[in-house]
């Protein structure tokens, strides 16, 4: 397309409320889509369909991660708990390997960032992942069978093998944490297309983050790490909640990325 349709494409996607219009266009354009192909995609977009399925990839910490319709779409805010876990993974020296859990897992983002990043050091990395959402389950043994990872489906442990429990170093769960009552206020494109059980934490936000709370102990080793993101509200329950299952808090935070995590250690 010429530059003038691009600058076209630009005030089409600026006029529906995309904020990052210059590169969403850019990425429209690059999608290597005849024009009819195209103009259906700039539709779908301005409907207000998530650009990532439409892409269908999005990128997260540098890496490319595969995602698809009904499946929940890493913020890169959350690349700083992948951060938070990469650092405690570097200043602990476990026997043979990271033994790595990715709860609640969708397209399987965190734990590819987590096992390349480390893999690229030279830690090795053995890594398990679940969800609950089928849709999220294929995405995932798509983007983390590069990795050797094993991705099961089923709600929350139920599905992981038992020869795991007392084993897991770091066990990252990006668990839902939006109140209830506030779904109803997210962006169209996160609550009509991605799926609720992503989304809805309950009253308070944190009804998963407390049955992940308290199975914890019971899968993390000895000295093991639990990292959940939370908002910043949040932070003081959900170390206390923390606190009641035993396990050691501490609250990370990042401004320039609005990124709130809390860490329990066993």
């Amino acid at each position: 397309m010429s530059s003038l349709d691009s600058e076209a494409l630009v005030i089409r996607l600026r006029a529906a409320g995309c904020v990052f219009a210059e590169a969403e266009a850019e990425l429209l354009l690059s999608a290597g889509v005849d024009a009819a192909e195209l103009e259906s995609l700039v539709a779908q977009r301005i409907s207000g369909v998530p650009l990532e399925h439409l892409l269908g990839w999005t990128e997260f910490r540098g890496l490319r991660v595969a995602v698809a319709p009904h499946v929940f779409v890493p913020r890169q805010r959350t690349g700083f708990l992948v951060e938070q876990a990469v650092e405690l993974s570097r200043e602990t020296e476990w026997t043979e390997s990271v033994i790595a859990l990715d709860m609640c897992c969708g397209c399987g983002a965190l734990g590819l960032a987590f096992a390349t990043e480390l893999t690229a050091e030279g830690i090795r990395v053995e890594l398990t992942a679940a969800d609950i959402e089928p849709a999220a389950v294929a995405c995932a043994r798509r983007n983390l069978a590069p990795v050797g990872a094993s991705v099961f489906e089923g709600d929350l442990f139920e599905p992981l093998p038992a020869s795991l429990a007392g084993r897991v170093n770091i066990l990252l769960a990006n668990t839902p944490y939006v109140p209830s009552e506030a779904i109803s206020r997210m962006p169209p494109e996160a609550r009509d297309y991605e799926p609720l059980v992503a989304l809805d934490g309950g009253a308070d936000g944190l009804d998963i983050f407390r049955r992940v709370a308290a199975a914890a102990p019971a899968w993390l080793a000895p000295g093991g790490y639990v990292l959940v993101e939370t908002s910043e509200g949040q932070a003081p329950i959900a170390t206390d909640i923390l606190v009641r299952h035993g396990l050691t808090p501490r609250v990370a935070e990042c401004d320039e990325l609005g990124a709130t995590v809390v860490i329990g250690r066993r």
